[in-house]
């Protein structure tokens, strides 16, 4: 799992700049549009996937009117009924398997632009399954390990709630759920107390792939950006980077 929590740490240390606030928005506002389409309307209530949805965006801090526009545009917009979800699979320099989650209203345009990238880091893009073997979907939630917080309290706690494994770093505590009891896992640690920072169904890598300094860079390079690709939702990757370039990458 190490591949998975070593990127989610270097974007949380990279944080969301004011200039790519507004295209974290669109992503967000998106995701919310397609789970009121494909998760069972616009009751959260009724409605896992828009719940799940919504808390990201709240964890966000995007602001309620932007979240209600999303929810009104899945049933009142032909642009909305446009869009269609699509995964790429990939290897990454070194060899690191990658999956980019998708939304898209034009499938060449998304394939085109994913490909290029690929092809201009060293990588390259795979047909379907080619890595999705290497990877599990599961809750992931992340506690923030400030003063005071006991991470083995915690994991404890989450595995009595019903968690399936967890891991630490100095700064957080990843907790693991099956997909369908992360709701339940995130509200027994709140109701005991527990600041959850984040929530989310994953894709998180079974195996992990040691990189040297030099695909690490050109892996790190890529995840980057395809994530800043407008289409782009999400990217995963099973790639281990060397302490060495996270520091300066992060820096």
């Amino acid at each position: 799992m190490a591949g998975h929590s070593k990127w989610k740490q270097i974007k949380r240390q990279k944080g969301v700049t004011d200039a790519r606030r507004g295209a974290l928005f669109t992503k967000l506002g998106r995701e919310i549009t397609m789970a009121v389409r494909q998760g069972g309307g616009p009751d959260p209530n009724g409605n896992p996937r828009l719940r799940l949805a919504i808390q990201k965006a709240r964890e966000s801090n995007m602001p309620n009117d932007i979240m209600e526009r999303a929810v009104a545009k899945a049933t009142g917009s032909a642009d909305a009924s446009q869009l269609e979800e699509i995964v790429y699979e990939g290897y990454a320099p070194g060899g690191a398997a990658v999956m980019v989650e998708a939304m898209t209203d034009n499938r060449n345009r998304t394939v085109g632009d994913v490909r290029n990238l690929f092809n201009r880091s060293g990588g390259n893009l795979g047909e379907s399954g080619s890595v999705a073997w290497v990877f599990n979907t599961r809750g992931v939630l992340t506690v923030s390990l400030d003063r005071g917080v006991d991470d083995e309290e915690v994991a404890l706690a989450a595995v009595d709630a019903g968690a399936e494994d967890f891991e630490s770093d100095a700064e957080n505590l990843s907790v693991y759920t099956k997909p369908e009891d992360l709701e339940a896992v995130r509200k027994a640690l709140e109701e005991s107390g527990v600041n959850v920072a984040s929530s989310e169904v994953a894709r998180v890598p079974s195996t992990t792939v040691k990189l040297d300094e030099k695909d690490a860079v050109s892996t790190l390079r890529l995840l980057e950006k395809l994530e800043d690709l407008d289409d782009v939702q999400r990217v995963y990757s099973n790639a281990d980077f060397p302490d060495s370039v996270l520091a300066g990458f992060t820096a």
